[in-house]
């Protein structure tokens, strides 16, 4: 008889089914570089070395990174409470527009260690606020949060133009932005890369999650919906609150993309700087198995690739922007759709080696 499968060990289910999930995806670019004439190892060479091959290609890395982990953060915590809160990029422009509001406001008025945690909470506050309209929309009327978190992130884009437009435009200019903020509503940066104290910032939001989500009774409760909502009433738990809880807070993580976008790097408001961050957090979130270590390790993964991917489509001119996005779209493929393909191999693997 053969030998009985058994579920994969915890790490594995963590660190080694996503790595063979991530090297299926490589290999499948790697057949589709090599038909159009490009030898694929040579393109991995320059994809690794654009992303890490100098202090400036590592600094990019980690500012590309910083946005996916305050994204990926975002949905990993709707996702524990059941919930699928694709609103991310809306949340994040409407992070932006509260975390640039408060620093226009004050910055005249106040020193930069007051100013910069002002706006951070004002971020916070505006992306809760713009994720609390779905929330209560399902909590209360039975609304989709799929739904209508997705229309909010039209929404969200239809109200920033208008505010930038005819607004918030500094005086005299010929773009929709802002004036530049003061010196006191800029975040400490390397000089000459656009890495900025929100790395910091996303790193005590992983340990923050991390806490809460399996150190609070709140995030006992809330996880404890998303497994099962009829365990979590017969508990006690109130769900409409539970759901308002989750997703203010799914809002605030991802509202602070826009920390790092305006006070790191462009130092005004500006329109589309959120740049499909909250799109891309849903794949960081999934590839990371909504663990806030994973969403890490996945952010880095695709903050290289962003970086890389800049570098490889300038050194190979055949090998276009839309290309690194395929090679994005397939990680997210093999990460997502197909993340449990590799799972009967590796569980026959481990049955034998325990025999």
């Amino acid at each position: 008889m053969s030998a009985p499968r058994r579920s994969l060990p915890a790490w594995a289910e963590v660190v080694l089914l996503p790595l063979v999930n991530i090297a299926l995806a490589f290999i499948v670019v790697g057949v589709i570089v090599a038909i159009i004439g490009v030898d694929p190892f040579h393109a991995l060479r320059l994809l690794v070395t654009g992303a890490l091959g100098s202090w400036e290609s590592i600094g990019y890395t980690l500012y590309y990174a910083t946005n996916f982990t305050f994204t990926g953060l975002a949905v990993a915590v709707a996702f524990h409470a059941g919930l699928f809160n694709i609103g991310g990029e809306g949340q994040a422009y409407l992070g932006g527009l509260g975390c640039g509001l408060a620093v226009l406001a004050l910055d005249r008025w106040l020193p930069a260690w007051l100013m910069i945690p002002i706006a951070i909470a004002a971020a916070a506050l505006f992306g809760a606020a713009w994720a609390a309209v779905p929330a209560w929309l399902q909590a209360w009327r039975g609304s989709h949060i799929v739904i209508t978190t997705i229309m909010f992130n039209f929404v969200a884009s239809a109200l920033m133009v208008y505010l930038m437009v005819n607004v918030l435009i500094a005086p005299g200019s010929m773009t929709p932005q802002s004036r530049g903020f003061l010196p006191s509503g800029e975040l400490p940066a390397i000089p000459g890369l656009p890495l900025n104290l929100s790395l910091a910032l996303a790193l005590a939001c992983c340990v923050g999650v991390w806490v809460f989500l399996w150190h609070t009774p709140w995030g006992y409760a809330l996880r404890t919906m998303g497994h099962n909502p009829e365990a979590a009433v017969y508990a006690g738990t109130n769900l409409r609150r539970m759901t308002m809880l989750a997703m203010c807070l799914s809002g605030a993580l991802a509202g602070f993309v826009g920390v790092n976008e305006l006070m790191g790097v462009h130092h005004r408001i500006v329109l589309d700087f959120q740049a499909g961050y909250g799109f891309a957090g849903i794949a960081v979130a999934l590839m990371g198995r909504n663990h806030p270590l994973g969403v890490l390790l996945a952010a880095l993964l695709f903050g290289a690739l962003q970086q890389g991917g800049a570098e490889l489509a300038f050194e190979i001119p055949s090998i276009t922007r839309e290309m690194v996005v395929v090679i994005q779209g397939l990680i997210i493929l093999f990460s997502g759709a197909l993340a449990h393909l590799p799972r009967p191999w590796l569980q026959l693997l481990f049955a034998r080696r325990a025999s």
